[in-house]
């Protein structure tokens, strides 16, 4: 899935839990950032792009170890155990970046280092996603007038 995909899915299960978080400052940020943060092993996206990301994208391939959720669990728990507030809220992007992504025709390897991979029918980029950005966006605006109003 694109960047804007990504983010709407994120958002929207941001807004879907922030009623019922306590430091809502902290929430929303780490969210809509890990949401997008998986994909820092391609050179195209969001993070990817910029220099400091480079020489790590030499040593991993794109959706290998950083689309896991063996990263994601692993990272979860450090952050359980440093830095609590994150905890929750890094699962919850991440996470929500890697189950769009299982989705796509390239898929995901959920278990690695096992090769395993879960890939669904959509194409990155193609009609199907346009719709998945779509509803995500409805729902993101309900959620946020649901929310505000």
């Amino acid at each position: 899935m694109i960047k804007r995909t990504h983010f709407v899915i994120g958002l929207a299960l941001a807004l879907l839990f922030f009623p019922h978080v306590e430091n809502k400052l902290v929430f929303l940020p780490i969210v809509l950032i890990c949401a997008l943060l998986p994909d820092i092993d391609s050179p195209d996206s969001y993070f990817g792009h910029h220099g400091i990301f480079r020489p790590m994208q030499f040593l991993v391939k794109h959706r290998g170890i950083f689309h896991s959720l063996t990263l994601c669990v692993g990272v979860s728990i450090l952050f359980a155990l440093a830095l609590p507030v994150a905890a929750f809220p890094f699962f919850l992007g991440y996470s929500s970046h890697l189950l769009a992504d299982s989705f796509t025709a390239e898929g995901i390897t959920p278990f690695w280092p096992f090769r395993k991979t879960a890939n669904g029918p959509f194409n990155t980029g193609g009609k199907a996603e346009n719709g998945i950005f779509l509803v995500f966006a409805a729902v993101s605006i309900f959620l946020l007038i649901k929310i505000f109003v």
